[in-house]
């Protein structure tokens, strides 16, 4: 039988995408972590699904219960989308090596819930044409390669993104106005944490004021950062060329 690694999305029972919630649906046994999905999530299975909470396991355990089932449907439920932080990478190697059908199911990032949250685009015209995303990584700091920066990261320009990093909030704010890239300290934030959870808040910021409106807020895990002018309300006014009258698509004839 196949392992379906889902993407639960950002937390909204709704929020999953139908693939997901029909391969909840399916599943004989479902390992989840309690800490980052709602339980609701699990209101697509079937009463006798069996679960796992992997809030507790390792890697080798969860690869055991897959070892253990071979005839059993199983998803494997991630927050998020599945292509970021998610370490399916890891259990893909596994289900190769033994052999193990497999399949990927992509769910709503928590970066689009968080931009949809707080009413805003990522990417306006003139303003910021790409988003980056990265984590601050402090006692994970092996997984970060070398040549991967937060100021590198925020070189880019555009709208920075970061997961997994609330907890380093002063030291990247910090890096963000004191170190290469220079941002600006009314660089707009959107701190949004528990993204589409009953429970969710989403504050308006700047560089210099984060640290202390987050802590003010008690947001600790579970929050993402969006960071960079495409956020502030000057933005909202820019005009896209697609839908500029003055502008010839495949579709339509610029007036004039």
């Amino acid at each position: 039988m196949t392992i379906s690694f889902v993407g639960a999305g950002p937390g909204a029972a709704d929020l999953i995408t139908l693939r997901g919630a029909q391969r909840l649906a399916a599943a004989d046994i479902v390992i989840w972590a309690a800490s980052l999905v709602p339980e609701a999530l699990l209101d697509h299975c079937r009463p006798d699904v069996v679960r796992h909470d992997s809030k507790t396991m390792t890697h080798e355990q969860v690869c055991a219960v897959y070892e253990a089932n071979p005839d059993a449907a199983i998803v494997r439920l991630h927050s998020g989308d599945t292509a970021v932080y998610s370490a399916i990478a890891e259990q893909i190697d596994w289900c190769r090596r033994h052999d193990r059908e497999f399949e990927v199911v992509p769910g709503v990032t928590s970066m689009a819930a968080a931009a949809a949250a707080a009413g805003c685009e990522l990417t306006v015209p003139g303003v910021a044409q790409t988003v980056v995303m990265t984590r601050v990584a402090r006692r994970t700091s092996a997984s970060m390669p070398p040549t991967e920066t937060l100021a590198g990261a925020a070189a880019a320009g555009g709208t920075l993104v970061l997961f997994l990093s609330i907890g380093h909030v002063g030291a990247l704010v910090d890096e963000l106005v004191e170190g290469p890239s220079r941002l600006g300290p009314e660089t707009p934030v959107v701190a949004a944490h528990r993204v589409s959870w009953p429970d969710e808040q989403v504050v308006h910021t700047t560089l210099a004021r984060l640290a202390a409106d987050v802590v003010a807020a008690g947001f600790d895990a579970t929050t993402i950062l969006l960071i960079g002018p495409a956020l502030a309300d000057a933005a909202r006014s820019r005009r896209s060329h697609v839908y500029s009258a003055s502008y010839t698509t495949r579709f339509r004839d610029a007036d004039g």
